[in-house]
């Protein structure tokens, strides 16, 4: 009988690549304003799809969509006053 030996290591090595660098996640901490804004809003619509709509659902859904649509402008204006050279 002949045995069968694998060739490559079972457990694949780890590297120093596989891990985010600064900027990376400097870059995920700046956008996190709006991810929890957009996840905020989602689940405004998601409560509200297991229900009638009422007027409270409509005030928090508005205002979700307030708060990410202000997170955008504020990331957008960030970007645009680094890129201009003008640092925040």
């Amino acid at each position: 009988m002949k045995h069968i030996a694998a060739l490559q290591n079972l457990v694949t090595p780890w590297s120093d690549g596989l891990e985010p660098s600064d900027a990376e996640l400097d870059a995920i901490e700046t956008e996190m304003p709006l991810v929890l804004a957009e996840v905020e809003l989602l689940d405004a619509l998601i409560a509200q799809l297991d229900r009638t709509s009422s007027e409270f659902d409509a005030r928090r859904i508005r205002r979700a969509r307030n708060r990410v649509l202000d997170a955008r402008r504020d990331l957008a204006n960030r970007a645009s006053r680094t890129e201009s050279g003008d640092a925040a």
